[in-house]
């Protein structure tokens, strides 16, 4: 037997792993997607091999993952239950698809995550599988397994001389890509109290983040942000500058109780830095450039879209649907935002678009104003109607 694991070096793939090859007496080809992670993934690849591995493949992802997964979700303003910005649900699909390419180029019978059955990515994971290749195997080592808790793998990992980097005193549970972190599990459990401040990984305390605050100019063309200040860049490295940028200034921390999937509430910390500047800038260039009808109507579909992503339904015709929806609205979506940055907050301070539906003269209570009053009476006389009873 042949399975392609997800892995990423954490507790439970290195576990999954070494159990998988020994329940199933299988070859395990180990699949590491480079998507901005922030440990060495040489270590991990190293991690994979000496746990068994016969095989790994690692792959530089990020730009696919961007623009493939991430920059469609800023475009249709995708924050889950208005909050979070699905960093960790938009990599599953893309991790899911090169799954089960692999699996397809080696022959492989299964694919394999190391996600928990209360948790979100095993449905992610098997829905994102089912749709792309409904006839491969999905299994789930952390759900079958008889190590039910953390203390239990921790305990299987030292008896087989696995290495793992979760430990009593880092008991956290943290996923990174280039759009975002995710931490979950440890102290972060108990929701009366705030965030141990050893949690954030990415950001400055807003306490002591600068005191002068920074700006930065966005440009958008079509709705893709293509330079930071004048300076035209890739995605990839434009979301890098603002990650490094925003996160001193300690943008992007989200504490928020979410609803999962499975149907309980869980409380998780992300840090989006980069994200969050992103997603501001690009609502604010949309409210100058779409007609209010439009607007308001893209707006009460983001977050049935922030759903689909965080459910699973990544490959899903309504998602593909919402697409393009959202891409036919994207050529008007061009200019620049100019954001504030400063102590936890992103702040907007200018805007400009050659496809703004601004026009000062009729917005102006000053000398110019062009606004017909009388014909301003008559249209609130007509829109009353509806309201008048006979």
């Amino acid at each position: 037997m042949k399975i392609v694991l997800a892995y990423s070096g954490g507790l439970d793939t290195s576990v999954a792993l070494h159990w998988l090859k020994e329940r199933y007496d299988a070859e395990i080809i180990a699949f590491c997607a480079d998507i901005g992670q922030l440990e060495s993934l040489e270590a991990v690849k190293e991690r994979a091999l000496r746990t068994g591995a016969s095989k790994v493949y690692m792959e530089p992802l990020a730009e696919r993952f961007l623009t493939d997964f991430a920059l469609p979700a800023l475009q249709a303003h995708a924050r889950y239950e208005n909050k979070y910005l699905v960093a960790a649900p938009l990599s599953r699909p893309l991790i899911a698809q090169r799954m089960v390419e692999i699996a397809h180029a080696e022959g492989a019978d299964a694919v394999a995550h190391g996600a928990t059955g209360k948790g979100n990515d095993q449905v992610r994971f098997h829905t994102s599988v089912t749709a792309l290749d409904s006839g491969l195997k999905v299994l789930a080592p952390v759900i079958d397994w008889e190590l039910t808790t953390r203390e239990s793998e921790l305990e299987y990992a030292r008896e087989h001389g696995i290495e793992v980097s979760v430990t009593k005193e880092n008991p956290y549970s943290i996923d990174t890509n280039i759009w975002g972190t995710s931490i979950e599990c440890g102290e972060l459990d108990d929701i009366e109290l705030p965030p141990p401040p050893r949690a954030w990984q990415l950001t400055a305390d807003p306490k002591s983040a600068p005191e002068q605050a920074e700006q930065v100019t966005i440009r958008f063309e079509g709705g893709v942000p293509v330079a930071l200040d004048g300076e035209k860049l890739d995605l990839v490295e434009l979301v890098r500058r603002l990650n490094a940028q925003a996160a001193r200034h300690g943008v992007g921390r989200i504490d928020i109780v979410e609803s999962r999937i499975v149907g309980f509430k869980t409380r998780g910390i992300y840090e989006a830095p980069a994200a969050t500047v992103l997603m501001a800038a690009h609502e604010e260039l949309e409210a100058i450039v779409l007609d209010r009808e439009t607007l308001h109507h893209k707006q009460s579909l983001a977050l049935r879209y922030s759903e689909l992503a965080y459910y699973g339904y990544w490959f899903s015709d309504l998602r593909r649907a919402l697409d393009g929806f959202v891409a036919t609205l994207q050529p008007q979506v061009t200019g620049e935002i100019t954001m504030e940055l400063y102590k936890g907050s992103a702040t907007v301070v200018g805007r400009r678009s050659e496809n703004s539906r601004y026009s000062g003269r009729l917005a102006t209570y000053e000398a110019g104003d062009t606004f017909d009053h009388k014909s301003g009476a008559g249209f609130a006389y007509v829109w009353s109607l509806p309201l008048t009873r006979p």
